[in-house]
C-alpha cells in the first residue's frame, strides 16, 4: 500500500471524505477507486459511490480476494443507504466469511452489522436481535462499537425494552465520542431524544393522553387488556393476538374497547367496521357474523356480550381495557414513518419493508403526495420518495414489523 492510499484510508476512518479525495481523486487503480467510492458515499452521492466500488471490485485480480470482499461490504452499505433491498444477502454473508477467514475481524463484523441493520429496516426484529447476539463486540474500533450500540438500541426500542435501550445508547455515545465522528454523535443524540418524545396515544374510559416509550412498556406490564392500534392486535399479560390481516375484526375490537366499560350501538359498529352510514338488515346480519368470529378469537382474553342496543367488551379477570393509538392517524402512518428517516426510498423497497404490494404502496404514495406530505425525485425506475421529518413524536411504534403467521 503506497503512502497516498494509506493517507486516504486514514482520512476516511476519521470521517474526512474531502481529505481522502484530495489524495486519490485523479487515480484509477482499484484501491484508489474503492477509496473514492467510500468517500463519495460519505458525501451522499450514492449512485456514483456504487459505480466506483463496482469498478474497483472488477479491477482486483483473482488473488486479491480480501480486497474484493471489502468492496462487496462497502457496496452493501451503500445499497442500505439507498434503501435498495433487491440484492441477495448471500454475497454479503460470503464476504463476511472471507474477511473472517483472512483475519480481518473488524470488516467482517462491519458486514454482519450491515446485515443486522438491513433486517431492522425490513422489520425483522427477532432476526436482527438473534444475529446481533452472536456478534463478539469486544475490542472494536470506536466507530464500529458505536454502530453496534445503535443497532442494539434499536432492537431494544422496537421490542419496547427501554432500560437495555438506554444502556446501549450510553455505550454508543461513549464510542462515538472516542471516534470523533459528528454524524455518529448526531445519530446517537436523535435516538436518545426518541425516548423522551410521545410514541403513542392512550385512550382509557373516554380520556386520551400521550405516552412515551417507557410509559408504554409500563402499561404493557400492568396486565390491562390493550387494543394496540399501532400493531393491529390485542395484548394482555404477554399474550398477543394479531389482527393485522383481519381489518374488520380489528375495527370492531377497537370500537368496543373505546366504548368500554359501556356498550356500543349496533349502527356505530356497522359504520366503523363496514363504513356504511345507512345500515340495513344485511349489514346487521353481517355484523352478527363478524362479532361471532371476533368472540371466538378473543375468548382467552375477553368476552363479548350482546346488549339491548349493541355489544359490550368484557375482559377476563376484571382487567381494565386500554386503547393504544398511533401518534398520527391514517392508514399510511407506517409509510410516513419509513419515509421520515430522511432517506430516499424506491416503491419496491417500501413495498418490501411494509409487506404490501407495490400497487398498494403506489396508491398510498399518490394520496400522500396529493396532500403534500411526500415528494418524489426522478422518474420510472429511478423514482425515489422522501418526506420531511415527523417532529414532536417518535415513530418507533409506527415502523413495520415482520408479520408472524396467524
Amino acid at each position: 500500500m503506497d503512502s497516498l492510499i494509506a493517507a486516504s484510508a486514514r482520512a476516511l476512518a476519521a470521517g474526512d471524505p474531502l481529505g481522502a479525495l484530495k489524495r486519490v481523486a485523479l487515480r484509477d487503480d482499484p484501491p484508489a477507486l474503492a477509496l473514492r467510492g467510500i468517500a463519495m458515499a460519505q458525501l451522499g452521492d450514492h449512485p456514483r459511490a456504487r459505480e466506483l466500488l463496482r469498478r474497483a471490485a472488477r479491477g482486483f485480480g483473482v488473488h486479491e480476494e480480501l480486497a474484493r470482499a471489502r468492496c462487496v461490504v462497502a457496496g452493501a452499505e451503500v445499497a442500505l443507504a439507498m434503501r435498495d433491498f433487491g440484492g441477495s444477502p448471500r454475497a454479503l454473508a460470503t464476504a463476511a466469511a472471507t474477511l473472517e477467514a483472512r483475519n480481518d475481524h473488524a470488516n467482517a463484523l462491519h458486514a454482519r452489522l450491515i446485515a443486522v441493520r438491513r433486517s431492522l429496516l425490513l422489520g425483522r426484529i427477532e432476526e436482527a436481535g438473534a444475529a446481533l447476539a452472536q456478534l463478539d463486540t469486544r475490542g472494536l474500533p470506536p466507530m464500529l462499537a458505536a454502530v453496534a450500540g445503535l443497532a442494539a438500541a434499536e432492537v431494544a426500542l422496537r421490542s419496547l425494552r427501554t432500560v437495555p435501550a438506554r444502556a446501549a445508547l450510553d455505550r454508543a455515545h461513549e464510542a462515538a465520542g472516542r471516534a470523533c465522528v459528528p454524524a455518529l454523535l448526531a445519530e446517537v443524540a436523535e435516538a436518545r431524544a426518541a425516548l423522551e418524545r410521545p410514541a403513542a396515544r392512550h385512550i382509557h374510559a373516554g380520556h386520551e393522553r400521550p405516552l412515551r416509550l417507557d410509559e408504554i412498556e409500563a402499561l404493557l406490564a400492568a396486565g390491562a387488556l390493550i387494543v394496540d392500534a399501532c400493531h393491529r392486535g390485542l395484548r394482555s399479560d404477554g399474550a398477543w393476538l394479531p389482527l393485522v390481516r383481519r381489518p374488520v375484526l380489528f375495527a370492531l375490537a377497537r370500537a368496543l374497547a373505546e366504548g368500554w366499560p359501556g356498550d356500543v350501538d349496533r349502527d356505530a359498529l356497522i359504520m366503523r367496521a363496514f363504513r356504511s352510514r345507512r345500515p340495513d338488515e344485511t349489514h346487521r346480519a353481517r355484523l352478527r357474523v363478524e362479532i361471532g368470529r371476533l368472540r371466538r378469537l378473543v375468548a382467552p382474553l375477553a368476552g363479548i356480550e350482546a346488549t339491548a342496543r349493541g355489544f359490550a367488551l368484557v375482559p377476563r379477570g376484571r382487567r381494565d381495557v386500554v386503547v393504544l393509538v398511533p401518534p398520527i392517524d391514517g392508514e399510511q402512518a407506517s409509510l410516513q414513518a419509513l419515509l421520515a428517516d430522511g432517506a430516499a426510498w424506491s416503491t419496491s423497497a417500501l413495498a418490501l419493508a411494509l409487506g404490501a404490494s407495490q400497487r398498494t404502496v403506489q396508491r398510498a404514495l399518490a394520496e400522500l403526495e396529493a396532500a403534500g406530505r411526500v415528494r418524489s425525485n426522478g422518474r420510472a425506475r429511478a423514482q425515489r420518495w422522501l418526506a420531511p421529518p415527523l417532529t414532536g413524536f417518535t415513530t418507533i411504534l409506527l415502523l413495520p414489523t415482520a408479520l408472524s403467521p396467524e
